[in-house]
């Protein structure tokens, strides 16, 4: 079950804001009973998402909601608009 967060985020802020995700979103996030796996990825039109993995869909949603209610408090002005977050299931997967 990955939820995912995706906010746009301002330029020139891309090494603040891994920093803050390090120190404070992955501990908020690995807590989550179910937690496998979190990665962020930059996309060049500065959108910012986060892909957090779960074994079970309540996990995930207890991610995201945890995750918005961090982003809100932490991130604003590193953020342009508000963050959205879905979850689901994985329906294709590979690992090399």
């Amino acid at each position: 079950m990955p939820p995912s967060v995706t906010p746009r985020r301002r330029t020139g802020s891309a090494e603040e804001l891994a920093r803050r995700i390090k120190e404070g979103a992955i501990p908020i996030i690995s807590d989550v009973e179910g937690f496998m796996a979190y990665y962020v990825v930059y996309a060049g039109d500065d959108t910012v998402t986060a892909i957090s993995v779960f074994n079970n869909h309540a996990g995930a949603e207890e991610a995201n909601r945890r995750a918005l209610a961090w982003i809100d408090d932490n991130l604003g002005p590193l953020l342009v608009g508000q963050a959205t977050a879905v979850a689901g299931p994985v329906i294709v997967h590979t690992i090399a």
